[in-house]
């Protein structure tokens, strides 16, 4: 089982405010690396007080961090040709699309799943499905809106819940969740 789980960090209310970005990378169903980017986005140096009161990410913090255009195409290889799993992906693809329409680049040919709707079809009993109340509920540590460790958490929440559904490969995952997983 292969695939990349991504999180991200805004600026503003802006699809295209990316400050941080998370890619952790799953082959064989393994975590084999994650990494994260802060961002300079283009908002710069404006973030909202809101977005900041989230996550801690300020503008100082991003000053000399390189644009989302900068970074991608590194990001890009990381998630070649695997599903991206993202925890409330409709935000976390918006935001990617934002950003490469902002910067004028081809958007990949990418299928995406949410992990909140894999939680709720593993484990329809339980009153919440954010990231925070599924990494306490399997004992996931979680330095929670950072983005390397948001798409790190929803990685092992993804594979608990592959594991609970018997689903031991991506044709399965497409054959088991075909309804729910979109395209870019």
């Amino acid at each position: 089982m292969d695939f990349c789980a991504i999180d991200f960090e805004t600026a503003t209310h802006e699809k295209s405010s990316a400050c941080e970005m998370g890619i952790c990378v799953v082959q064989n169903s393994t975590i084999v690396e994650t990494k994260t980017w802060l961002i300079k986005p283009p908002s710069f140096p404006y973030f909202n007080k809101f977005n900041v009161a989230v996550h801690g990410i300020q503008p100082e913090d991003v000053k000399d961090a390189p644009t989302f255009d900068e970074i991608w195409y590194e990001a890009e290889e990381l998630m070649y040709g695997t599903l991206m799993i993202a925890h409330n992906a409709s935000f976390d693809a918006g935001v990617l699309r934002g950003c490469l329409e902002h910067y004028g680049m081809f958007t990949p040919k990418l299928n995406y799943l949410c992990s909140i709707q894999l939680a709720k079809k593993s484990w329809n009993y339980l009153p919440k499905y954010g990231l925070k109340p599924l990494s306490e509920y399997h004992q996931i540590s979680l330095n929670h809106h950072r983005a390397g460790d948001d798409a790190e958490a929803c990685a092992k929440i993804s594979l608990l819940a592959f594991e609970k559904l018997f689903l031991t490969s991506n044709d399965e995952i497409h054959e088991h969740m075909k309804a729910k997983i979109k395209k870019l």
